[in-house]
């Protein structure tokens, strides 16, 4: 995905939906172009080219104490939270709305979630039957039966489990099982001993007994079930591949059938579990990491019952923690928001009680979103893009000097056959079966969690459905998915803040939309995952050996690269982990930049706000990710995420143009200067 943050945005006053492509000389004299106005002439671009393009909003806009970062996407945000306001509020306050319907969903989820008297006097009552049931467990059948039963409704305890594509019969749905089981965000947190780390941990622990307080636990009892928990985790996270190790499909593939899982782990009962989350006649898995598994299935034994009951009742009541009392929400936050991110204070009630109803029913949102909001034509012009940006990329590959003329001719095949879906999906899912009411705000979330596994559980023995979108229109953002050869770009990208009343130039619509977005994604089929994946969207390696040596010694470059950036403390972004959206966001913006030099825009040298088309395009890419964060967030990114931070998305890429150099004047001995044999070249 080209962000890892769900974002929307609202359109404004648009008049008729036409995008020129001479559009760059308005005559509004209110008008002030964001490009210009960002600029922060105290910083020297040779210096620090993020801070030279966003540091004059940065100055004016602090993060928000609410917030753990601020900029392009939560300004986005806020607008989206307004428009979903609205729409939640005028469905709650209908009188006789049709029972089933969406605004009668809408109206009534977001009605428990407002109902703050209501759930400080229930407290954590609503889930007191499902804790009591774990409470009574005596034996490891039992207790399997509670994991499968949390897995639909609240979380992933144990391991991460699901139906999906089979990476090597794409037309193929799959049990797939992998490791998880973590309340932290990454093995790491568990063994890093820097003073942050060790902090995060001590705070981890205190945060778990305070939950069991909250569950009635007395606080002797409580400091010692949160000290288990620790324990057990630390183990789990022992014995858990590190994240960066996970990235190739083809050692986390592997295929079995359901008896040889039943002989790898002979205490877990997988009959049990799969008739718990509603599969039946199971005859083959895939597990990413066999390993885990069978030291899982050793720690079942290793681990007393009582302590294994205390971890799914933690693991319970923290996937829900948020949609109860005041008191279990603020304990959850100070420390996920707080210590983790550094956040200081929550959001105002409405904006996570809209957060939740879109999360929950963004289905039925996204219906009204389309009808309401999203301008016509937006599929016709981000098909335009996206074919530009296509056959930049196609021409690229053929011209490549590192590429052998047989491997050239596959790619360009796989390239050729990719699907592009944009706008908003031509049939929507079927959301009847979701029940929702003014009764209880969890067990509203219960239920659509319950509805969405369903769902995917579903898909078990079925072909795969081509035709399915896993986001909605109302998101900003994208994703590439290699099991279809595709990539998804919902509607709502092709709108750019600042420009609500005008269309954006070129130089903006292919930095932002056309790199950042289709080339960043168009990428990703060729990555170090993506290029492991045929055009078909099955695991298949469709490279000659010589072609993969001098892929790997490419993207070994790139990991060099991005390992010698250091965010904050003495954290270094884990360049392994981060390569595969490093690599996209370095072909996004040459195959950006490229097909925006087909431009009349850039043909003509056509000056907007003083700023020439060079200027504009490379400045517009640094408003894509003009993003301020806590560093708090940034230290936890680092050591979980496998996005850069912001500014490296932004100084990466760009110090391996030439082209970026000759437009802002950098040369030897700037602090922005990347000497040529240090630049990577891919694509």
């Amino acid at each position: 995905m080209k962000k890892y943050l769900f974002l929307s945005v609202i359109i404004a006053v648009l008049g008729q939906f036409c995008l020129a492509q001479n559009n760059g000389n308005k005559t509004s004299l209110n008008w002030v172009d964001p490009l210009a106005a960002n600029i922060d002439s105290t910083v020297k671009v040779s210096d620090d080219f993020f801070l030279y393009a966003n540091g004059r909003w940065f100055k004016n806009n602090p993060i928000p104490n609410s917030e753990q970062q601020n900029g392009l996407w939560q300004l986005i945000q806020d607008t989206i939270n307004a428009q979903i306001l609205n729409l939640c509020q005028t469905s709650a306050k209908l009188k006789n709305p049709e029972v089933g319907s969406a605004k009668q969903k809408i109206g009534d989820f977001y009605s428990t979630a407002m109902d703050s008297a209501a759930l400080n006097k229930k407290g954590i009552s609503d889930l007191k039957a499902d804790l009591d049931r774990i409470d009574k467990i005596s034996d490891i059948k039992e207790l399997i039966k509670e994991a499968a039963y949390i897995q639909i409704v609240s979380g992933a305890p144990l391991f991460d489990f699901g139906v999906g594509q089979d990476d090597k019969i794409s037309s193929k749905n799959v049990v797939r099982i992998d490791q998880g089981g973590l309340s932290l965000n990454n093995r790491n947190f568990y063994f890093d001993m820097d003073a942050r780390a060790i902090m995060i941990r001590q705070k981890f622990v205190e945060h778990v007994k305070n939950m069991f307080v909250i569950m009635g636990y007395d606080t002797t009892r409580a400091r010692i079930a949160a000290n288990n928990v620790m324990k057990l985790e630390t183990e789990i996270a022992r014995t858990s591949r590190k994240r960066e190790d996970t990235r190739d499909p083809l050692n986390n593939y592997n295929k079995m059938p359901f008896v040889k899982l039943k002989n790898l782990t002979p205490d877990f009962d997988w009959q049990l579990f799969m008739e718990g989350v509603g599969l039946k006649k199971v005859d083959s898995v895939v597990v990413g990491q066999p390993e885990f598994l069978t030291a899982l299935n050793g720690y079942l034994k290793a681990f007393p019952l009582e302590d294994w009951k205390n971890y799914l009742k933690f693991h319970y009541i923290h996937g829900l923690s948020t949609y109860v009392d005041d008191k279990t929400y603020l304990e959850t936050f100070s420390f996920y928001s707080t210590v983790l991110r550094g956040v200081k204070e929550p959001k105002p009630r409405w904006k996570r009680a809209v957060t939740q109803t879109n999360s929950s029913l963004g289905e039925l949102i996204g219906q009204v979103y389309v009808t309401d909001y999203l301008p016509k034509g937006t599929k016709e012009k981000l098909l335009q893009i996206g074919n530009d940006i296509k056959t930049v990329y196609a021409e690229r590959l053929q011209n490549l000097d590192w590429m052998s003329p047989v491997t050239k001719e596959k790619a360009v095949k796989k390239l050729k056959a990719m699907i592009m879906k944009v706008g908003y999906p031509d049939k929507w899912k079927d959301m009847t079966s979701l029940k929702v009411d003014r009764m209880s705000y969890v067990k509203n979330v219960m239920n659509a969690n319950r509805w969405q596994f369903n769902y995917m559980i579903a898909k078990y023995g079925k072909p795969v459905d081509r035709t399915e979108w896993d986001m909605e229109p109302q998101t900003y953002n994208a994703y590439y998915n290699p099991g279809n050869n595709e990539i998804v770009v919902p509607g709502c990208n092709i709108i750019v803040p600042g420009y609500e009343r005008k269309f954006a130039d070129d130089a903006i619509l292919y930095s932002v939309i056309g790199g950042s977005t289709f080339g960043h994604e168009m990428t990703h089929g060729f990555d170090d995952q993506g290029s492991k994946f045929d055009e078909f969207g099955n695991l298949h390696n469709w490279w000659t050996p010589e072609d993969s040596s001098k892929f790997y010694a490419k993207t070994k470059m790139i990991i060099a690269q991005f390992n010698s950036y250091i965010v904050v403390d003495s954290l270094h972004i884990n360049g392994e982990l981060t390569q595969g959206e490093n690599i996209a966001d370095l072909g996004g913006i040459m195959f950006g930049y490229e097909a925006f030099k087909k431009t009349n825009e850039y043909k003509t040298k056509m000056l907007v706000a003083g700023l020439n088309p060079d200027q504009r395009f490379f400045l517009g890419y640094a408003y894509a990710w003009m993003i301020n964060e806590r560093p708090e967030a940034l230290a936890d990114q680092v050591r979980s995420n496998e996005h850069s931070p912001a500014k490296f998305r932004v100084i990466g890429p760009l110090t391996d143009m030439p082209e970026f150099f000759t437009t802002f004047n950098i040369k030897p001995g700037d602090k922005m200067w990347r000497p040529e044999n240090m630049r990577v070249r891919i694509w």
